[in-house]
């Protein structure tokens, strides 16, 4: 499984030869801290979306900066290994920016996959994939799941005494 965690120069590599190869690759990004069911239907959905997909993935540092010092709990490479043995992804990128617009310039995706809750105007990288001649696919989250509740409902039922 570790063997699909790369980083962007090998990425591009593989992205290139995918586009010889005549396959659409398709890229999405997020934390993913706790992975959960809502994470696993999105990313399958994603992956449906074309024959490769490649997920950026916020570094340690940058989930600090967007979602709080107590974050991430779950550190960058079990993240990334988590990831990378889901069936549905093909490559984990990790990247240290707070936005993914860097990555997703650097590869060119054919397309570029968010959530339905975010408007497609909002989307980072997006003018970049159409430009590029690729689409935009906004994708309907599975209801209930999300890590947000997840840590609210742990931090409820046990406070600061989960060990």
């Amino acid at each position: 499984m570790r063997e699909k965690i790369k980083n962007l120069e090998n990425a591009k590599k593989i992205r290139e030869e995918a586009r010889a190869a005549g396959k659409v690759v398709v890229f999405t990004n997020g934390c993913f801290d706790l992975i959960h069911a809502g994470h696993v239907d999105y990313l399958e959905a994603a992956r449906a979306e074309g024959d490769v997909l490649i997920v950026g993935m916020n570094s340690d540092a940058s989930m600090k900066r967007i979602k709080g010092k107590k974050r991430p709990l779950t550190p960058a490479a079990q993240r990334a290994a988590v990831l990378a043995g889901l069936l549905a992804v093909d490559l984990v990128v990790e990247f240290d920016e707070d936005d993914p617009l860097n990555i997703i310039k650097a590869l060119v995706p054919d397309v570029l996959v968010k959530g339905a809750d975010w408007a497609e105007d909002g989307i980072i990288g997006a003018d970049a994939v159409k430009e590029a001649g690729g689409r935009v696919v906004r994708i309907e989250l599975t209801e209930g799941p999300s890590t947000s509740e997840m840590i609210k409902k742990i931090v409820d039922k046990y406070g600061d005494k989960t060990g």
